[in-house]
């Protein structure tokens, strides 16, 4: 049996032992490191497709695109600040208007609106 079927994983234990010796972190990598790196990357990598699955089905795609990739991490606060230094190719960037571009409401919508904001201002 492997070491990913013995621990319960999909991604390959033995490929990411390899790595972690070949990218010279340490002098010597114990044996269940590599197991929990494995696990720690499965997780992220199950957290970030399923997010981003949901953005493809919200956009109605079957396809996840690096759009995708990026709404998911960057709407979700802790992926956000674990990734903050990542430039995902091809992501583009976040919708964010700006509330003063934004067209005003008109009629009796916005007078409620506006009543419900000067109470909230008040201390």
């Amino acid at each position: 049996k492997t070491k990913s079927s013995r621990a319960g994983l999909t991604f390959s234990v033995g490929r990411t032992h390899s790595y972690m010796r070949k990218g010279n972190y340490a002098e010597r990598i114990g044996a269940g490191s590599s197991v929990y790196m494995t696990a720690v990357l499965e997780y992220l990598v199950a957290e970030v497709v399923e997010l981003a699955g949901n953005a493809a089905r919200d956009n109605r795609k079957t396809r996840i695109t690096p759009r995708h990739l990026l709404l998911a991490v960057r709407n979700d606060e802790e992926l956000s600040s674990l990734m903050k230094d990542i430039t995902f190719a091809e992501g583009g960037v976040l919708p964010n208007i700006n509330a003063m571009l934004l067209p005003r409401k008109t009629g009796a919508a916005s007078k409620s609106a506006a009543s419900a904001n000067a109470q909230s201002q008040e201390y």
